[in-house]
């Protein structure tokens, strides 16, 4: 989507839904009523989002791009693993002060049983600035996501640079070769 130009600004648990029961299912993402199309560079100011998974740059009505769903996902990967959100209270003025100001911490005892490169990968999100935030990209060629399939990263790594639409359809929606194969 966002090799589209697509950002969903809206991202969140209940906007990710599996088609089946499985447990090998398909994971679908709903609800595009506040995406958006960017071109080249292009930008918005527009305030769009739930609260607690909304970027920095949306809350300071700064311009933002994609990059505002790299933050959601962020913030849906360390509830994932921490089962609390990064930057939680009761007020909603405070949740927005701790977005904005407030480093990403790993306080809760679940986080002891949460591995460091995990950590990694939510730290690489929750940037507060948007021009050193994780791309898509970038998340699915880190080593959490990846593991030590060197293939996958390799054929990745291959179908970015190539431009080649086909083969980084193949490499970036295949979580292993052996689906390649």
């Amino acid at each position: 989507m966002h090799s589209f130009g697509i950002a969903h600004r809206d991202l969140k648990p209940e906007n990710i839904l599996l088609a089946t029961k499985d447990d090998d299912s398909e994971i679908k993402l709903v609800d595009f009523g506040l995406s958006r199309t960017f071109g080249p560079g292009e930008t918005t100011k527009e305030a769009y989002g739930t609260l607690c998974y909304a970027a920095p740059e949306i809350l300071l009505t700064q311009p933002y791009g994609l990059t505002v769903d790299m933050w959601a996902l962020g913030v849906i990967v360390f509830l994932m693993l921490g089962q609390h959100l990064p930057f939680d209270s009761k007020d909603e003025r405070t949740v927005a002060k701790k977005t904005i100001l407030s480093p990403v911490k790993f306080l809760h005892p679940v986080w002891k049983e949460v591995s460091q490169i995990a950590k990694d990968l939510v730290l690489g999100l929750l940037v507060k600035k948007p021009k050193d935030r994780m791309t898509i990209s970038d998340v699915l060629s880190h080593p959490w996501i990846v593991g030590d399939d060197e293939e996958i990263l390799d054929l990745r790594c291959k179908a970015a640079t190539a431009g080649d639409k086909v083969l980084e359809f193949v490499a970036f929606s295949n979580v292993s070769m052996a689906a390649v194969e």
